[in-house]
């Protein structure tokens, strides 16, 4: 307790000082300053979780959900800039295997945490053990989900919450609050992709949610005191629908989209795509006289603006109290939504447009079909195939060959260099909004027309001075958006539409940033080892795993399984005692840390 007042003593007086700093001295001066107090209160925050199936039922419909310590929702992680996070899994699901994603988070220097298994790890067999290590090096709203072979709508995700002690809207609050939207199903991943996933869908129909969830719940009240200011950490942790949010009398202030701050802007409905986040400030009515509603609306449309009659058939009226002694308002009614558009929104640092590109990427989004005739989804005509070796393996494991995209195989790679300006072009050839994420980096937004404007011609005549910048972008239908980022962060990072169906149909692309660095002696975590050797999984090598001749792709997977089965894990065979001694170290491993 004495350590936590501490800590709260120290962050007030680095508010109390940052704003006397900017005040008097330099912007150099105020950051070295910031950076090397948040250096002092760094910590280490340790979580110890496992991973089990539970029963709940957050909108009536009882159901086998995944969570964390036999409870359900699963728990934030809560950290500060500079602290050391580290969470130690223990995967006890017994028919699935799992690994975690940390959303947003860049891991600069910790390629191996980011967690999409057959990238940078091998999945977390049933019964192993594995520890996720990282620095946190930025502020905002995060979180975390399954990246495995589809699994997080079964329930594994949770929110992320990391504080500034150079917070820059620091005294413009009181409190801290946070709020998550979802879509929710009652079926299990695995039987929804027999649906998703076969020859029959030829109209490439996606499983349609059978709720919407606020704060994994459908009944969601926030205590307000009359005068206060609440920031509101608002996280989408869908799988498929964006929601639409409204707050009765109660204007909202957006000053932070995907952990990036922007000068705040007033919005009176936003639309939370899949996977993004919106950071918001909002002010208490100054008196207690009457209690107030504010909406959730799921968007199931393809395109809302443009659809003759848009449906919104789930709905969540939640409740801002400030007398519980006074009723409750009546469910609140939105007529249109007409939401504030993001890109109009300033990056806080001012941090102008990267210079000319000398990587330049373009993504043709279309839906597809394999050898097979299974439905999936393609960037310019393929499909990705996770392959052998997991592609980070490889960027690691074949020398200056790594350079070489063939080497990856079918996983859609792009090889960019240190330092590179990248320009990424995404057209959205579908009649419908996608949202798309970048690991790695927090990109600048640079274009992002509205539906029917067709591809990309080149011009970059709209392209803002200042953009804002986030990981994750809506694309509208028969259109496209431009992004732009440094190559600063050396590993293999997935650009990938999160609409998480998607994902599985292989609407991803990779990005090897910096192989020339990645080639210079990172070495696999013991207990990622320890994973792979459970599933005979290869670790070295090209797509295929071939060691000797890094060109010969013999082997490769070029088609993705099916029937696809999700994270379904085979039993383990009596007679596999590499198996069982490989999951024997990763226990041990798990105890020594």
């Amino acid at each position: 307790m004495l350590q936590c007042k501490l800590i709260a003593i120290i962050s007030n007086l680095i508010s109390c000082a940052s704003k006397l700093l900017v005040a008097n001295m330099s912007n150099t001066f105020v950051f070295l300053f910031l950076s090397l107090m948040s250096v002092a209160l760094a910590g280490t925050v340790t979580y110890d979780w496992s991973i089990d199936w539970v029963t709940a039922a957050p909108d009536g419909f009882s159901r086998q959900v995944i969570g964390i310590n036999g409870a359900w929702p699963c728990p934030p992680i809560k950290a500060t800039v500079g602290d050391t996070v580290v969470v130690k899994v223990y995967n006890n699901l017994g028919s699935e295997s799992t690994g975690i994603h940390f959303h947003g988070l860049n891991q600069k220097g910790t390629q191996f945490m980011d967690g999409p298994s057959g990238v940078t790890q091998c999945p977390i067999p049933p019964g192993s053990h594995f520890t996720y290590t990282f620095q946190i090096d930025e502020p905002g709203s995060y979180w975390y989900h399954s990246h495995n072979k589809g699994q997080y709508p079964d329930g594994l995700r949770g929110p992320i919450v990391i504080q500034d002690p150079a917070d820059p809207y620091a005294g413009q609050y009181d409190e801290e609050l946070v709020l998550t939207t979802s879509d929710w199903y009652h079926d299990t991943v695995p039987v929804l992709l027999q649906r998703l996933l076969s020859p029959s869908n030829t109209i490439f129909l996606p499983p349609f949610p059978n709720s919407l969830l606020i704060n994994d719940s459908q009944n969601v009240t926030f205590k307000f005191t009359a005068g206060k200011t609440y920031k509101i950490d608002i996280i989408s942790m869908a799988a498929f629908a964006s929601t639409f949010l409204q707050f009765d009398s109660h204007t909202m202030r957006v000053i932070g989209v995907d952990g990036s701050y922007i000068q705040k802007h007033d919005a009176y409905q936003i639309r939370v795509a899949p996977a993004q986040r919106y950071t918001i400030l909002l002010n208490a009515q100054p008196t207690t006289r009457r209690n107030y509603a504010f909406l959730a609306s799921l968007d199931q449309n393809r395109d809302y603006l443009n659809d003759p009659a848009p449906r919104y058939p789930f709905n969540v009226t939640g409740y801002i109290v400030y007398d519980s002694a006074k009723p409750l308002p009546a469910p609140y009614v939105v007529n249109k939504w007409s939401i504030v558009n993001d890109f109009t929104f300033v990056a806080l640092d001012n941090q102008a447009l990267l210079g000319e590109p000398n990587v330049d990427i373009r993504l043709d989004f279309t839906f597809c079909l394999d050898s097979a005739g299974i439905p999936r989804a393609c960037f310019n005509n393929i499909d990705y195939v996770t392959q052998k070796v997991p592609s980070l393996f490889t960027a690691i494991s074949t020398g200056v060959n790594n350079s070489n995209p063939a080497i990856y195989g079918r996983v859609n790679p792009y090889v960019v260099k240190k330092g590179d300006i990248v320009q990424l072009t995404v057209n959205n050839r579908d009649l419908a909004i996608h949202p798309f994420h970048l690991h790695g980096h927090q990109f600048q937004v640079c274009e992002k027309p509205s539906s029917g404007k067709g591809t990309f011609n080149g011009h970059v005549r709209n392209f803002p001075a200042v953009p804002m910048k986030r990981d994750t972008i809506s694309v509208n239908p028969n259109s496209y958006a431009v992004i732009r980022f440094v190559a600063d962060n050396p590993g293999v990072w997935l650009f990938h539409c999160h609409i998480e169906w998607h994902v599985v149909m292989g609407l991803t692309a990779t990005i090897i940033e910096a192989p020339e660095v990645l080639a210079a002696g990172l070495s696999i975590p013991d207990d990622n080892q320890a994973a792979c050797r459970a599933q005979n999984i290869s670790m070295a090598g090209n797509a295929a795993g071939n060691t000797n001749n890094f060109s010969d792709l013999t082997g490769a997977n070029n088609v993705s399984s099916y029937p696809d089965r999700g994270a379904a894990f085979p039993k383990l065979r009596r007679s596999s005692q590499r198996t069982r001694r490989s999951l024997e170290l990763s226990r041990e491993l798990y105890v020594e840390t």
